[in-house]
């Protein structure tokens, strides 16, 4: 596709303002933290990159290249080829290879169906019915209905400035993720009307998003955090003091802080 050569090497520089006005609807159909609709046709590249260097350190580009069905349950298929050294997790294989997806989207929910990558020269494939070894992954939502589309203000989580409150317990059966207000993401020089939504610990314990959608219902900007005390074992530090400069924001008294940032061709 070479898509890829459009994401610039160094993160453009962005403002986020909270707007006075109401947050909007959004009919939101992208694939739970990887940016494309599932929809024949459907193409598109991303970029992490690093918030304190702000230099692109992982690239992904990903095709919808026809139907699929897993389980009698019909779908698309989607290849994902991932570029980029992996600093961005501590225990990563699987770089600089091909990830395949199989994904549904329905009028109400998006979902993975199954994944497959290659270990070496073994293709690993798993499935919704592979029960954890699946889910712990790319299961959303209660048995895996994915995620919703229609998105709107459930009153969930609220947020003031830095300080955020949550009205369900992290960890439970329910999926702690919510539109929390209405942003002008300013980004090199255009600013974009959005929304934002917060998801705390969906994808992994101790891991926070913020993700700024427009009324298109495609990402701008995709933000992680992680709660501070995320992987000590492994990182050996509090993320607090591994990035001592980095924004910070607050759950419930439990520090979440910024670490990488994520933005797509769609804003080029």
């Amino acid at each position: 596709m070479n898509k890829s050569n459009k994401l610039p090497v160094r993160m453009p520089d962005y403002a986020i303002t909270e707007s006075k006005k109401a947050s909007f609807p959004v009919k939101w159909e992208e694939l739970m933290g990887w940016f494309i609709v599932p929809r024949l046709g459907e193409r598109m590249a991303w970029a992490m990159y690093d918030s304190s260097e702000k230099i692109r350190s992982e690239i992904y580009e990903l095709e919808v290249i026809g139907r699929a069905s897993v389980h009698g349950i019909c779908g698309v298929e989607i290849t994902a080829r991932e570029y980029g050294g992996g600093k961005h997790e501590f225990i990563y294989k699987n770089r600089n290879t091909t990830r395949t997806f199989i994904a549904q989207l329905t009028d109400t929910h998006c979902r993975f169906l199954a994944q497959s990558h290659y270990e070496g020269d073994i293709r690993h494939l798993y499935t919704f019915l592979d029960g954890d070894e699946f889910l712990k992954n790319w299961g959303f939502g209660e048995d895996n209905c994915g995620n919703e589309i229609n998105l709107k203000p459930k009153g969930i989580i609220n947020r003031k400035g830095e300080n955020i409150e949550v009205k369900a317990e992290v960890g439970s059966q329910i999926q702690i993720m919510d539109v929390v207000g209405r942003y002008d993401v300013n980004i090199g020089v255009k600013i974009y009307d959005c929304i934002c939504v917060i998801d705390i610990e969906t994808y992994e314990s101790g891991i926070l998003s913020e993700q700024f959608i427009d009324s298109n219902g495609r990402t701008i900007l995709w933000r992680r955090f992680n709660r501070n005390d995320w992987k000590l074992k492994s990182y050996k530090q509090l993320w607090s003091e591994k990035l001592p400069e980095n924004e910070r924001l607050t759950v419930d008294g439990n520090l979440y802080v910024h670490w990488y940032d994520c933005i797509t061709d769609y804003i080029l």
